[in-house]
Order: C-alpha cells, then structure tokens, then sequence
C-alpha cells in the first residue's frame, strides 16, 4: 500500500472515530424551568372499569325483503344477471353473493393511481371499489321501475339504481356523483 493511500485511510479512520465518539443519548448538565412556578398542574383522571365497558354495536339485519308489486323478474344466465341504466352510462353484473357496477364516477376513489370505475358490493354488506371493464356482456337495458334479480331488489330511477339484497337488507344506491351503502 502507499504512502498517499496509507495517509487517506489513516484519515478516514480517525474521522469515522470523532463522529462516533461525539454520538450520545445523554446530555450533561441539570435541568431548569424558565417559569417562576415550575410546578404541573394537575387535572383528574377517569378511568373506565373494565366491568363497564359496552360492547361495539352489531348490525342488526332487517327482516327479508319482500319485492315491490310489479317487479319485473330478471332471468340469470349461468347465475349472473346483466343490466345498464337507461342512459347507457352504468352497466353492472348481479349475482347472488354481489353486485358489481361500472361507470365514469365523479368521485370515486384512487385505486393504483387511477380514478376507480367499478364499485361492488357483497350481500352482507362489504364495499370494494375497483378498477376494470366489464366487457362485451349481454346487459338488459333497464326502464325507470322495479326488478327482482337473483336475491336482489332493484329500482331504478333517473336519480340512479338502488340495489337492495332480500335477504340481508344490505344494499347500495349508484348514480354517476355518488355511491352510498346501506
């Protein structure tokens, strides 16, 4: 080794040696208040017993629902029913265990970066948004009235689709603005 390179990791030791040796977790010296009174005061405390503690509310689910009068029965193909709102702009998949909707919402969440366009709901009630297309499906144009469809209810309006599970009671409403679970 030379001299020249000898020097350099001479020096480079001695430095990694001072900036340990300045590290401390302590620092010397007593602390003082720069308060006349350095007295805390002082405030009670309440604490909960244990024996009092309520337990979380649980979802109590309605009976089942009973479709309106009326409602147009939907046949399922290979257990899904394929619909799309009046206008086109909403096209959603229902089957007995969920309903899955797509459309271009004004605000949606960001999944991966990107502006979600599909939302979908469990029948016990989970809300997931997504990203995807429901492709070239076989959707039954629905008017502004009720339908039945595999275990769920739904009515549709101008103001959006509302889709309730018979028998759990859970559902949700979908328009282009807004999606709100029940």
């Amino acid at each position: 080794m030379s001299g020249e390179a000898l020097r350099a990791l001479t020096c480079a030791a001695l430095l990694g040696v001072a900036a340990l040796t300045g590290c401390t977790s302590t620092t010397e010296g007593n602390p003082r208040s720069a308060a006349q009174n350095p007295t805390e005061p002082t405030f009670p405390t309440e604490r909960p017993s244990r024996t009092s503690a309520t337990p979380p509310p649980t979802f109590t689910p309605p009976p089942p629902l009973t479709p309106p009068a009326g409602a147009e029965a939907l046949p399922p193909q290979n257990g899904y029913v394929f619909i799309q709102t009046k206008s086109g702009m909403t096209r959603c998949q229902i089957s007995e265990q969920e309903v899955g909707c797509e459309a271009p919402f004004t605000n949606s969440p960001e999944v991966d970066g990107s502006p979600a366009n599909g939302v979908r709901l469990t029948a016990e009630g989970d809300e997931q948004w997504v990203l995807g297309n429901l492709g070239d499906i076989p959707a039954v144009t629905l008017d502004y009235r009720a339908y039945t469809a595999v275990g769920w209810t739904i009515e549709a309006s101008e103001a959006g689709t509302k889709f309730i599970n018979n028998t759990t009671g859970r559902g949700m409403f979908v328009a282009i603005e807004n999606v709100d679970v029940f």
